[in-house]
């Protein structure tokens, strides 16, 4: 993995999606080698934001710099190059080509598909078999080889367990963990709360485009009546 940046940082981010703003005032850093969960109700606007890191959409105001670097003008492929990679919703991968096929279109070096595959025993079994044959299960898990193939710097992962039944997805997580031990940040944005809180140092919530709590994943965790309070907007946010 890259280890030669070493923090995704957010100041004052707003991000604007039709008549007005999804996302406003958003400040946050994200380590290397950690996870940092992004929560919140449906409609928050928690995809928006990874969207405007990454550059699917633009950032209205505020700053994001990885290791420094300011990437708010770059393009994504350039934000790639930094070592930003997203990870957005629905299976992203190439139905007719097979598992390996899929990985060497991400991969920096050939070596690094034989590591994906041990990192993922159910890929190396089906190694040449065209992804759509897949599981759902085991098409997401494409999704995390090829990311891991790009030796990525910073993971923003948008509900992975979308489409997965609860099972399935607890299969995943120890992989995201993996990620992190090996020196990737990751923001997380998943459906499942408390899963997430748990595999995270840090959270986020977010609640109308607000952040309505920013502190330890495992405080909130251990206070459901905080957490409730977040969702709704009434939390009185301790910030970093």
């Amino acid at each position: 993995m890259n280890g030669a940046v070493n923090t995704l940082e957010l100041t004052g981010v707003t991000v604007a999606r039709g008549a007005g703003p999804v996302i406003r005032d958003v400040s946050l850093t994200v380590p290397a080698g950690t996870v940092t969960a992004l929560v919140g109700p449906n409609g928050a606007g928690k995809t928006s934001l990874l969207e405007a890191l990454s550059g699917v959409i633009p950032v209205t105001s505020g700053s994001v710099t990885v290791g420094g670097t300011p990437i708010t003008k770059l393009s994504r492929v350039a934000r790639a190059r930094l070592g930003l990679v997203h990870i957005e919703q629905g299976r992203a991968i190439f139905p007719g080509l097979t598992v390996v096929e899929n990985l060497r279109l991400t991969a920096r070096e050939p070596a690094d598909i034989e590591g994906a595959l041990e990192m993922f025993p159910e890929l190396d079994k089906r190694r040449d078999s065209p992804a759509e044959l897949l599981s759902g299960g085991e098409q997401q898990m494409v999704v995390l080889a090829r990311a891991f193939v790009s030796r990525p710097a910073f993971l923003l992962i948008d509900e992975m367990s979308l489409g997965l039944a609860p099972v399935v997805f607890m299969r995943l997580l120890p992989m995201v963990r993996r990620f992190a031990e090996q020196g990737v940040g990751i923001l997380l944005v998943e459906q499942f709360t408390h899963l997430a809180l748990g595999l995270a140092r840090e959270a986020l919530v977010v609640s109308s485009g607000r952040v309505t709590y920013q502190g330890q994943a495992k405080e909130l965790l251990n206070a459901p009546e905080l957490l409730h309070a977040a969702y709704l907007g009434g939390a009185d946010a301790p910030r970093q």
